[in-house]
């Protein structure tokens, strides 16, 4: 009797969860077609950037010890035309030679149409994570009327931020967050990758962002370009201090609590990022992000956690009971490939790498439980060799979950 109380389970388990699959695939494949795609734009309907003295666009690039990347994300940034760049480099504390690489290509800089200047942080102040800080004191040397956040190992193609100002002049964004294409180098990487992206659409739907009826509210670090204006409206970096997941709750602010208006759009090849470094490079990246982004809640993390497993172990367990349970699991893993499909302008990724789909989620789930584990034990977040306390975590954050 047990037995068929758990094989019965198990199949509506796996219909379900193949329901759900087809069910949000569909959505975000029919979505993500009707966001705006950078490379597709009549740049005829684009406004002209109007040549003025002052800068169309302050750019500030926060960097700790990044002196591997900084060199040739600054270069990038150099190289951009159409549009007169006001780039402020940031070395946060740094100890290898990020400082120094920034201050020698001052040089290199000065012989160019853009303005570039180095900050340099010595000591962090109390009460403020790095990164934040490190944009603070960036947007305090800021001219231009748009500000764009980005980090220090991305590459933009020389025609990037004058499509993406453009666009957003014309949308009359507040917020405009350019997804930039995700590089894999290995497949294990790329299968990793494909499925924290495709589990984003039960999260937040991108498609829906520019939507100011639409709850969705999201932001990439890599990209997140904002108008001077609306963010001291919010009160500025300073609501971001202790905000470890920093560029979500800055869309969230903006969106949601200042009701402004967010748009998000694609650009492939435009902006490049290797998100992960290596098969287990999430497990790193989610050190410091998986149980912030989870508000410190641990039932939250726990349940999550559980939902994932779910999703990787119950398609594999209807494999072995019958037919039925075979089409189930057939029909989700066709599901999770459309999924993939539908973010084919995200990272070219290939839908069959579906079918590394639960080994991704256990690592990913990995990664989380590891993530909360050593902030309990710590007692805060220690990122980059700084312990940033838990309650004062908890206090200075943004309670984008609860609303």
């Amino acid at each position: 009797m047990l037995s068929g109380i758990v094989h019965d389970s198990i199949l509506v388990l796996a219909w379900l969860l193949a329901f759900v699959w087809w069910r949000r695939s569909i959505e975000a494949l029919r979505g993500i077609r009707t966001m705006l795609d950078l490379t597709e734009l009549d740049r005829d309907t684009l406004p002209q950037l109007i040549d003025h003295q002052p800068p169309h666009l302050t750019v500030v690039v926060p960097a700790r010890d990044e002196a591997t990347s900084i060199e040739a994300t600054l270069r990038s940034l150099f190289s951009q035309t159409g549009i007169r760049l006001q780039i402020v480099a940031v070395d946060d504390r740094s100890v290898d030679a990020t400082g120094a690489k920034m201050d020698a290509l001052a040089t290199d800089a000065a012989s160019g149409p853009h303005a570039y200047e180095v900050l340099h942080i010595r000591e962090l102040p109390s009460g403020w994570l790095g990164k934040p800080h490190a944009l603070a004191k960036g947007v305090e040397r800021a001219k231009a009327p748009w500000l764009l956040f980005t980090d220090a190992d991305v590459l933009f193609v020389p025609e990037a931020l004058h499509l993406a100002l453009r666009t957003a002049i014309r949308e009359k964004v507040d917020h405009f967050v350019l997804a930039p294409t995700l590089i894999s180098e290995r497949l294990a990487e790329a299968a990793i990758q494909a499925t924290i992206q495709v589990l984003g659409h039960f999260i937040a739907r991108l498609w829906k962002i520019g939507d100011p009826n639409a709850r969705d509210a999201f932001g990439v670090g890599g990209f997140s370009m904002v108008r001077r204006e609306a963010l001291s409206t919010i009160g500025g970096i300073d609501r971001l201090r202790m905000e470890v997941v920093e560029d979500v709750s800055l869309g969230w602010l903006i969106k949601r609590e200042w009701h402004g208006r967010s748009l998000m759009v694609l650009g492939p090849g435009l902006v490049r990022l290797r998100w992960l470094n290596g098969t287990f490079g999430i497990v790193r990246l989610l050190e410091k992000n998986a149980f912030a982004g989870m508000r410190y809640n641990v039932p939250m993390t726990l349940v999550v956690c559980l939902s994932l497993l779910l999703h990787a172990l119950v398609p594999l367990a209807a494999l072995a009971e019958g037919p039925w349970g075979m089409v189930a699991a057939a029909l989700t893993y066709s599901g999770i490939a459309i999924g993939i499909h539908a973010n084919r302008k995200l990272n070219r990724i290939s839908p069959l790498l579906a079918l590394m789909f639960a080994p991704s989620v256990l690592i990913v789930v990995w990664a989380f439980l590891r993530s909360m584990a050593l902030t309990l034990v710590r007692g805060g977040v220690v990122w980059r060799g700084t312990l940033y306390p838990l309650n004062e975590l908890k206090k200075g954050m943004v309670h984008f979950w609860l609303a």
